[in-house]
């Protein structure tokens, strides 16, 4: 997709472009957490368009960083179109050889084992569990491990 196709209210949205301009960054108090926000401006042969960056995304992405939206969002901001990735989306920027990856803000570290080993119980629930600079989850599910 092409920042020109882009419309109001659409999601689903996948592009590629490049960070031509980074604003100033906030912080804001949202039910007790602090978060941070920044709108940058990005570009691809059809236009511009400005892109609302969320607290880990805000020093993840540069000016000159070429970016790659997926199941982005676009609304609306003072009559102008704004693309962010939202709660589903996912933010990737490209650097040359270098790939570092977002999704909805969150780093995970998640460990398997063989499957030559079964595992003993079925994952039944997802949890969260934050430490400094990791974030560490659970994961549990109705199925069956299937080898």
């Amino acid at each position: 997709m092409k920042i020109n196709e882009l419309q109001v209210k659409q999601g689903k949205v996948e592009l590629t472009a490049n960070v031509k301009e980074k604003g100033d960054v906030r912080e804001f108090n949202k039910f007790g957490k602090t978060g941070r926000v920044c709108n940058a401006v990005i570009e691809d042969e059809t236009g511009a368009v400005t892109l609302t960056l969320w607290n880990e995304q805000v020093e993840m992405v540069n000016v000159g960083d070429t970016i790659q939206i997926e199941n982005g969002y676009v609304g609306e901001y003072q009559g102008e179109k704004q693309l962010t990735t939202g709660k589903f989306g996912k933010l990737t920027v490209i650097n040359g050889n270098t790939l570092n990856t977002n999704i909805n803000t969150l780093n995970t570290n998640i460990t398997t084992q063989p499957s030559s080993e079964k595992q003993k119980e079925p994952i039944t629930s997802f949890t969260k569990k934050e430490t400094q600079k990791t974030e560490n989850y659970t994961i549990k599910v109705d199925e069956e491990f299937i080898d």
